[in-house]
């Protein structure tokens, strides 16, 4: 049963940190994602890059140089497939 519940368990972390960008505008500096992440800073940094590398999430600058975090294409339909996910949990009570 433990490895189940760690794969839900990190589906919800990515969950929770695209929500945290799309909740923003869909643009966020990396300082306040990780603030509001909750996550180790070791954590945070191993999820980000997983989700650049799996393009969920892209990094780009505005006019004045600075990073700032968006969701991509990709990312949007991360959030909506979970939201489904979830209902099909609770559905079934599982």
């Amino acid at each position: 049963m433990g490895k189940m519940n760690k794969k839900r368990e990190r589906l919800e972390v990515i969950y929770d940190f695209l929500k945290i960008i799309q909740d923003n505008h869909n643009s966020i500096k990396p300082t306040p994602l990780l603030r509001k992440s909750n996550l180790s800073s070791q954590s945070f940094s191993e999820y980000f890059e997983e989700l650049l590398s799996k393009e969920l999430i892209k990094e780009m600058k505005n006019g004045k140089g600075r990073k700032y975090i968006t969701l991509t294409d990709k990312g949007f339909r991360y959030l909506e497939k979970y939201k489904y996910i979830l209902g099909f949990i609770d559905e079934f009570e599982l």
